[in-house]
């Protein structure tokens, strides 16, 4: 390739006048020339099979120009007025298609994935390079056209293959940018080489001026030298996948050349092909700029959605929350709504145990969930972490569906228990300002978190105290459980909270924890005790307060159990309170153990009838048992609340009545 371009470059330098070099008979050694760059090109296509369609394609162009010149060369050339169309024609007008598909063939493997503006810059570059080509060419051509016969057809593609051969490589250029390699800008070089010499030859043989042997010709040369300098240059790594950015400055430039072109128009005689080719180019750029304007337009909403979107779980984020907060607490006369602040337990031990692409889609799953349960009017946000949120319709269907959305937020399975914290606030009722009700709703989510985990203590400790107690006395389990039951169904009959109800039930669960201080001497004395003994026995109730004092998960029970043995007329024990100074739960507790007791077997008598039991807790109201404690425990009795009388015997309970004493 370097002794072929040596060669055009020393005809190209005597055609300007160097007289002392010598290069052979150009009439014939420029079409060996132009064969060798076919055959190397050809060779490549031959030997590889990357790009063998596009090299193929880019020899038989050459090949075809090559036999056309020859023929021209070896039968034409002393004609003094050669025919059109003619053989040699056929083979010049063969190129410019071929090159034209070749170009395709060979971008196709380097221009993928493209947005519609580079495209568009593509053809601007395209149209503005032909108007330019036949700003040049087509004036003179179409001066010298007499009439549409063949032979003023076919010397009409010649400027017309011209035209679009380079438009297609500018346009490539402006598309491919750097995704191109440098066998496109080499091509490039041959083809504007063609071009310039196809257009001085076009313009002065309409010019009857054109003489062969100047310093044009060698520019037709170069295009066979190009592609086969092309063929056998190694490429970079191709390019098949991303995306490019459009450079505004591509479009603004040939728009710029366009409208010089149209200008010149205005005040010398263009053609018509270079202007209309001109408002092509320019119509391009007006869609280039309507494209540009809809991609900035959808950039501007996907990151405005982004801005208001958690990436992970596709809900609002906090941004979202609190732009529709303002919105509906904005509106005059809202609705009640209600703001539920949700935050798993359990999620952090998720995590470290099965690791942070788990706990996604652990967040992904419940998200989903509570998405499809909380569809419109409500909405659903992630505050980001393991915190979700909700905006509800108020009253009874808002906390239908607040308890709906607690319960879906909830997972179970080998190692690990997920759950969830709630806070929830009343709008506009209790405030009008969305930082205070997210504050409202965030200090009331952590205290039903602080309470959640201090039951969860508290279970704890009275399983393990429990689990003790019955090493030591296996039929405790049974009675300890049963008062459990009466003392929950009659502390709601009360009307007390989930929360105080479940006190009063570990109370009475672990109201004789304190006989694990006791002997077993004392415990399983089947005679009469000693003053001594009884009192010792009348201490449990003071023991079991010093064991549950040591969990502070049960602080609260402590002073419950201690008063569990004392009555209503001050002769219980240990302190000797009275009425209102005995814990309320300490009350209950006393009416359902004492009720229990007397519906259970004896070894020195039967368990009571439930009417006599009742009976006899009706006429201790008052003085041994707080008389609305036993209404409400009665009131239980008669809607068959309360668990059946039990039929196992149980030590403890005969100690339980000598307690009474």
């Amino acid at each position: 390739m370097i002794v072929l371009a040596g060669w055009v470059a020393a005809c190209e330098l005597r055609a300007l006048g160097v007289s002392w070099l010598n290069v052979g008979p150009e009439k014939w050694l420029h079409l060996v020339v132009m064969g060798a760059g076919a055959g190397l090109c050809l060779l490549r296509a031959a030997v590889r099979r990357e790009e063998r369609t596009a090299w193929m394609l880019l020899g038989l162009g050459v090949s075809a120009w090559v036999f056309g010149e020859t023929y021209f060369t070896a039968v034409l050339w002393s004609a003094t007025s050669p025919p059109v169309p003619s053989p040699a024609d056929a083979g010049y007008l063969t190129l410019p298609p071929l090159v034209f598909l070749g170009l395709l063939a060979l971008a196709r493997s380097r221009i993928r994935n493209l947005s519609p503006t580079l495209w568009v810059d593509g053809i601007t570059a395209g149209l503005t390079a032909g108007a330019l080509s036949a700003a040049i060419v087509f004036g003179r051509i179409l001066g010298s056209v007499r009439g549409l016969n063949l032979a003023e057809v076919t010397n009409l593609l010649y400027p017309v293959s011209d035209l679009l051969m380079l438009g297609l490589i500018c346009g490539l250029l402006a598309v491919g940018g750097r995704r191109l390699d440098r066998r496109f800008a080499i091509l490039a070089f041959g083809i504007v080489c063609f071009w310039a010499s196809d257009s001085v030859y076009l313009v002065k043989a309409a010019a009857g001026t054109w003489q062969s042997g100047g310093p044009y010709d060698p520019g037709w040369w170069m295009i066979s030298v190009c592609v086969a300098a092309a063929a056998w240059t190694t490429p970079r790594a191709a390019i098949s996948s991303g995306r490019r950015r459009p450079v505004i400055s591509v479009p603004i430039a040939f728009s710029l050349v366009s409208l010089g072109i149209l200008v010149a128009g205005a005040v010398t005689r263009l053609s018509w092909p270079p202007i209309v080719l001109a408002c092509g180019a320019l119509i391009a750029v007006l869609v280039r700029l309507a494209l540009t304007f809809r991609a900035h337009q959808a950039m501007l909403e996907r990151s405005q959605a982004e801005a208001l979107t958690d990436p992970l779980t596709g809900l609002g984020n906090r941004r979202a929350l609190a732009v529709a907060l303002a919105r509906r607490l904005e509106r005059p006369a809202a609705d009640p709504i209600i703001l539920a602040l949700f935050d798993l337990d359990g999620f952090k031990s998720y995590n470290d145990s099965f690791g942070h692409a788990a706990g996604d889609e652990l967040l992904k799953r419940l998200a989903t969930a509570l998405d499809t349960v909380l569809k419109a009017p409500a909405s659903v946000y992630r505050m980001g972490g393991d915190e979700f949120c909700a905006l509800l319709p108020g009253g009874d269907p808002g906390q239908a569906l607040l308890l709906a959305a607690r319960a879906v937020l909830t997972d179970q399975g080998d190692g690990f228990s997920i759950s969830a914290s709630l806070g929830s606030v009343n709008l506009p009722a209790e405030t009008d300002d969305v930082e205070e009700a997210l504050r409202l709703a965030d200090q009331r989510m952590y205290a039903h978190k602080r309470a959640a985990r201090r039951e969860g203590a508290a279970h704890e400790v009275k399983r393990a105290l429990l689990s003790a107690l019955a090493q030591r006395d296996p039929e405790l389990g049974d009675h300890v459980d049963d008062v459990g039951a009466l003392a929950e169904q009659t502390a709601r009959e009360l009307g007390y909270g989930s929360g105080q109800t479940e006190r009063i039930r570990i109370a009475a669960e672990l109201h004789d924890i304190g006989k694990m201080a006791i002997p077993e001497a004392i415990l399983n004395k089947r005679g009469p005790l000693t003053e001594q003994e009884w009192a010792l026995m009348r201490q449990h109730t003071v023991a079991g307060e010093r064991i549950i004092a040591a969990a502070a998960a049960l602080a609260d029970i402590g002073p419950v159990v201690r008063a569990s043995h004392e009555r209503w007329d001050g002769q219980g024990y240990p302190d000797g309170l009275a009425g209102e100074q005995i814990p309320r739960g300490a009350r209950i507790i006393s009416v359902c153990d004492s009720y229990h007791a007397m519906t259970s077997d004896r070894p020195y008598r039967k368990a009571m009838s439930i009417e006599v039991a009742l009976a006899e807790l009706n006429a201790g109201s008052g003085c041994q048992f707080d008389p609305e404690v036993v209404q409400a425990f009665l009131r239980v009795q008669v809607r068959g609340a309360a668990p059946g009388p039990p039929t196992a015997h149980r030590l403890t309970d005969r100690r339980d009545r000598r307690f009474s004493r």
